[in-house]
């Protein structure tokens, strides 16, 4: 064997650790430069204005003298917290929405679920069509979509009430009884179809040899979606159910246009109504951000619970 091969076997084999170690430094750049662009609005966006919240909840704006001097940022530490604590319109806010939560969440899961798994079921014809329109709603802005809704509820001009009237049944669907449930109707309307694409998603990643076994072993339709289907989509179950405890804590588009035409529903019905209020009526920051940092606990207590609870693997 020639020097010359020699010589060249070598210097391939001595640039087989440099090319190891430029591969690592290449995919830890490639890393930094996918990851730096989301941590930094991740940051800005979300990490950056909670932290902000909390720091103005420590602090609250007062005047001196009897309230001709010049406004000045005090630092009162949990001051807004325990009056927002011990506040009886928070409470029955809170109250107000956690009802809201507990009869609207499981009924447009529930409902969300049996589109999905009629969607999914062998015999479903134009799917795509019924997706489209499913989802119709919730691509309708929020106020838009109150808006239209406070035209149907409305005593003055919704058809639903002339109908009623003319059939001797009075309906008032803005009545102090009845306006949150009328909030729930607009809800639901809004988000089922978006929350059955996620749940036929999921179905529909479930493989279809499965059910094709379980047919070849008798089983009917009904018992595949519940014995199968149901089970795997679990944590697509968990999702909407976790975004939806969410939107709940965070309502505020529906009570802030029914508002407008309803007696029954005042500047305080809900938390994020009694926050706006605060801020921008009373220009107590500090009230507000505490209000809101308490709906932030609220809602991640709840989403844990929720989410150790549907995890929890049957004995």
């Amino acid at each position: 064997m020639s020097t010359e091969t020699l010589t060249t076997r070598r210097a391939g084999t001595d640039s087989v650790p440099a090319l190891r170690r430029r591969r690592p430094n290449q995919f830890v750049s490639a890393i930094v430069i996918f990851i730096v662009p989301f941590g930094a609005l991740f940051l800005f966006v979300y990490v950056a204005p909670i932290l902000y919240s909390i720091g103005q909840s420590l602090f609250s704006i007062r005047s001196s003298g009897l309230g001709f001097g010049a406004p000045v940022t005090t630092f009162v530490g949990v001051d807004n917290y325990t009056r927002a604590l011990s506040s009886s319109e928070f409470w029955t806010a809170l109250g107000r929405i956690l009802l809201f939560g507990a009869g609207q969440v499981p009924v447009m899961l529930i409902g969300a679920l049996v589109l999905a798994l009629l969607l999914d079921s062998a015999a479903a014809r134009w799917v795509s069509v019924y997706r489209v329109l499913f989802f119709l709603p919730y691509a309708v802005p929020g106020v838009i979509a109150a808006v239209l809704w406070a035209y149907l509820y409305s005593p003055s001009l919704s058809p639903f009430v002339a109908f009623g009237n003319s059939v001797g049944v009075p309906l008032d669907f803005l009545s102090p009884e009845i306006v949150l449930w009328s909030m729930a109707n607009i809800t639901t309307w809004v988000f089922m179809g978006y929350n059955m694409l996620i749940m036929l998603s999921a179905l529909q990643a479930i493989p279809r040899d499965q059910f094709e076994a379980a047919r070849l072993d008798g089983a009917s339709e009904w018992r595949i979606a519940l014995s199968i289907k149901v089970p795997q989509v679990r944590p697509a179950l968990v999702l909407t159910g976790i975004n939806s405890i969410i939107g709940t804590i965070q309502l505020f588009n529906e009570p802030q246009v029914l508002h407008v035409i309803a007696n029954s529903v005042d500047s305080s019905y809900v938390p994020t109504m009694l926050a706006m209020g605060a801020a921008f009526i009373k220009n107590d920051f500090g009230f507000a951000a505490a209000v809101s940092v308490l709906l932030a606990i609220v809602a991640g207590v709840i989403s844990i619970i929720y989410y150790r609870i549907a995890m929890r693997n049957p004995e």
